[in-house]
């Protein structure tokens, strides 16, 4: 693991360290707008689909409950361009607010901020043009919906600085990343009922999974710098606590479908979900970042299985 101070040239052209070779961002995107997408994150996707799926998940649960309209259609690409433009924004804050943290840190010091390629300023007024956009979506939806997104800013704003104070930065990151599971239900349905709410307390449960197994990429430079993390909380006991979260995953992802009305198909996809989490605690080596990186991007595949089951099981 590499360690703060190490004096390794960043990347070349700019180039943030933990982005792939293939990244679309800096394969086709011209020069001058790739240091605001590399702030965004554009270069590194699997944030946007994390925020994304809880979007997709509460569609699909409440077409278990309520069956498909012709006005889905909107709901699903309004999210996804919202989930694109709110991630963008809400890195770019993170990275406003940590960019003395990320100039420590061998992994992020190579972040469009830290690295000089974006200044402050300009940072600032990038996320409000993302949010701005990001707003006028949510301005097409219901007014429950439209409430619930406002509120959600509470959230994306606390969470840069919950390592400071919490042990457990990654329960702010949860809470903020499945609020879309909320969102869409009652974007879809017009109000909430437990469903979703059950739903959104799996989603919580399972960043906690990933963004731990995300965090221990870092353990040793959070470590000296004082910053915190449930990697750092949980050390050795990190798959213990794992395993935990898994069957929480499971408990409340199958309470949302069955409540919801899904039937057996639902109710594989949510065990196929805790599945791919247990096959990611039993490859999981700590002491890799390589592969903590790796099982992190999984996730991916992971709550696809289980919007996979809630779709299916409508159709059929």
């Amino acid at each position: 693991m590499s360690r703060i101070g190490h004096n390794s040239a960043l990347p070349p052209d700019g180039r943030v360290r933990d982005a792939t070779d293939a990244n679309w961002v800096d394969r086709f995107c011209p020069v001058w707008t790739r240091p605001w997408l590399r702030l965004s994150r554009a270069d590194r996707p699997i944030g946007t689909w994390l925020l994304l799926i809880p979007c997709w998940w509460g569609i699909a649960l409440a077409a278990l409950n309520t069956g498909w309209a012709l006005g889905d259609l909107w709901l699903i690409i309004g999210c996804t361009l919202g989930a694109f433009l709110m991630r963008g924004a809400g890195c770019t804050w993170n990275d406003y607010t940590d960019r003395h943290i990320d100039g420590q840190v061998e992994r992020t010091r190579s972040r469009p901020l830290p690295s000089g390629q974006v200044t402050p300023n300009g940072a600032l007024v990038w996320m409000v043009a993302q949010a701005l956009l990001a707003f006028l979506i949510l301005l097409t939806f219901n007014p429950t919906a439209i409430l619930l997104g406002i509120a959600s800013l509470v959230l994306v704003a606390v969470y840069p600085f919950a390592k400071r104070f919490t042990w457990w930065p990654q329960l702010f990151l949860g809470l903020a990343f499945n609020y879309g599971v909320l969102l869409m239900w009652a974007a879809k349905t017009g109000g909430l009922s437990l469903p979703p709410i059950y739903l959104y307390f799996a989603g919580v449960v399972w960043t906690l999974h990933y963004d731990t197994i995300y965090a221990h990429q870092d353990r040793e430079d959070d470590a000296l710098i004082g910053v915190r993390s449930t990697a750092l909380l949980f050390g050795e006991g990190t798959h213990q606590m794992l395993w935990l979260f898994s069957g929480g995953v499971l408990i409340f992802a199958a309470l949302a479908v069955l409540i919801a009305g899904g039937g057996l198909i639902a109710l594989i996809g949510a065990v196929g979900f805790a599945v791919h989490m247990a096959w990611q605690i039993r490859s999981l080596d700590i002491d890799d970042p390589t592969q903590c990186l790796a099982l992190f991007r999984a996730n991916r595949a992971a709550g696809l299985v289980l919007l996979a089951g809630m779709v299916i099981d409508t159709v059929i």
